[in-house]
């Protein structure tokens, strides 16, 4: 998105989100819990739930893997306290802040617009659900966060094709294609 706009306008609103302290979490199925500690939520069991309490969010990707999210300003903090962990609960823990950027999708099309590079069936993705999947040919997380309201994941070398992928059929809906 450029410098002067962080939204680009249509049936579906596209923004660029706010930097967040974003971290993987590997660690046993039976330590999740240890792990609650250290960072404020316990993560969910099943793949594909989030749990929020305040300002912080967990979201199973996987049976052994975990997104977690927090304010960027406590970014030290969360590495701190899983560090004190460490000795009796083995896991890796990954700042991956820097490598993804985050476009929220809002609007009544939002589900409508991600079907033209998403091939999972978002019809089944609940609220408060996250999936790893690609859109076109990059690699995302998908987050969503109401009925209207989807939240894409990509690595930064990858944000300027979904972008424009994103333009480009916010633009089609528009024109009614």
């Amino acid at each position: 998105m450029n410098n002067k706009t962080n939204t680009l306008a249509g049936p579906v609103t596209i923004s660029a989100e706010a930097p967040v302290a974003r971290f993987n979490l590997r660690v046993r199925p039976d330590d999740r819990r240890a792990t609650a500690k250290a960072f404020g939520v316990e993560p969910p069991e099943k793949v594909g739930q989030g749990v929020h309490f305040e300002n912080r969010s967990v979201w199973c990707l996987g049976p052994d893997e975990w997104l977690l999210h927090a304010p960027e300003a406590e970014a030290a903090d969360v590495v701190v306290s899983f560090a004190a962990i460490r000795a009796v609960t083995a896991h890796s823990l990954v700042d991956i802040s820097d490598r993804e950027l985050t476009y929220a999708l809002e609007g009544e099309r939002a589900q409508e617009l991600l079907t033209i590079g998403c091939p999972i069936d978002l019809a089944r993705m609940e609220p408060g659900a996250a999936k790893r999947t690609i859109f076109d040919t990059a690699q995302i997380v998908l987050l969503r966060d109401a009925h209207d309201r989807f939240r894409i994941e990509v690595w930064r070398s990858f944000a300027p094709h979904v972008e424009e992928l994103l333009r480009i059929g916010n633009a089609e809906l528009a024109t009614g294609f």
